[in-house]
């Protein structure tokens, strides 16, 4: 329902003609049903991984409860599947608020954001996924409501205009963001707390595989579960799909338990390497090596041959092939290294 100020005088911008569930939505992360939702943690001691950061989320929050004050806002970046998400869900959880979920690209109005800060209680948590993508006006908005919990809307047309300061009650903003460079200066300075998620080791997605497959009453034994994190690429995202492939191929072709060899040959079967390499990866590299002699070869150039978007490349694959040593970023474009030969199987280009 919109403010009693918003009256049929009320610039075109703030009127929300069909919003769409996506931005008005309120939804609290575990309480769905599917796979993914229910494998999330609630609370801060259940996350495995990212020591520094939980280390401290655990200050921050735990000053906040004793204050009995909203958490500062808190900005997280990284590569996808590292956790973002949840962490904002688990930020709620402990600050036992409501959590409302959007994201940048959904707000694409000033109104649309104002409907949704006008809705919140006291210390809820407003979560917005890429939020780099927040359109200009909609991030302006943002500014007052973050550091002085307030919004300004604009009444009328011309210059019998004005604006109403309507007072919002204090919230945590939790934006996540997949290319930090993309945030403006003075969103980022709004943040009280910053951090960046890094990929995860094998012993860490290893717990996590354990974790998930005891949720999910999969028969698994320590070797399957390393065999799955080997192959993860840092990513509990990854490591949880894989799992269930891997169930899926035990149930049918194995006896049901994800023992190391089942898992050895389930992955075998859905195209993922020892090293944690996808079709798509595998691509990339022989297209880097064979196509193009090693490089350098511009973004947009690879990404047409191999008929992914420059952005899913930049966000999606590159971040672990560069981490682990397979190509390299330059001014001049993407090189391969000697380990991209190694891995095809290739002498290097000399």
């Amino acid at each position: 329902m919109h403010s009693p100020f918003w009256g049929p005088v009320v610039r075109d911008e703030f009127i929300d003609k069909n919003p769409t569930e996506e931005v008005l939505v309120s939804a609290e992360l575990g309480s769905g049903e599917s796979d993914e939702v229910g494998l999330r943690p609630r609370l801060l001691d259940d996350f495995i991984g990212q020591r520094e950061l939980k280390e401290h989320l655990n200050i921050v929050l735990t000053a906040a409860r004793q204050r009995g004050q909203a958490t500062d806002h808190v900005l997280l970046a990284g590569p996808p599947g590292l956790g973002k998400t949840t962490m904002a869900g688990i930020v709620a959880q402990e600050m036992g608020a409501r959590l409302h979920v959007t994201s940048g690209p959904a707000l694409e109005r000033a109104g649309d954001l104002a409907a949704i800060l006008t809705k919140l209680g006291e210390r809820d948590v407003l979560f917005i996924d890429e939020i780099h993508r927040l359109a200009r006006p909609v991030e302006e908005i943002l500014y007052p409501a973050m550091e002085d919990f307030q919004i300004d809307i604009v009444v009328g047309k011309g210059p019998a205009a004005s604006s109403i300061r309507l007072s919002l009650p204090a919230f945590t903003l939790v934006g996540a963001t997949t290319r930090t460079g993309m945030i403006t200066g003075p969103l980022r300075d709004r943040f009280g707390l910053v951090s960046r998620l890094d990929f995860y080791d094998e012993d860490e997605l290893r717990a996590i595989v354990v974790r998930a497959a005891g949720i999910l009453g999969i028969p698994a034994d320590d070797d399957g579960a390393a065999q799955i994190a080997r192959r993860s690429r840092g990513t509990p995202r990854i490591a949880n799909r894989l799992l269930r492939r891997v169930r899926d191929f035990a149930e049918v072709h194995g006896s049901g338990v994800v023992d190391d060899a089942t898992a050895t040959e389930a992955l075998r079967v859905f195209g993922v390497d020892e090293r944690g390499l996808d079709k798509i990866d595998r691509a990339i590299l022989s297209a880097l090596c064979r196509q193009f002699a090693g490089g350098p070869v511009g973004l947009a150039t690879l990404a047409i041959a191999v008929s992914e978007q420059p952005e899913t490349l930049e966000d999606v694959y590159e971040p672990f092939l560069i981490q682990q040593g397979f190509i390299s970023r330059t001014p001049r474009g993407r090189l391969a290294m000697p380990a991209a030969y190694e891995h095809l199987g290739m002498p290097p280009v000399v």
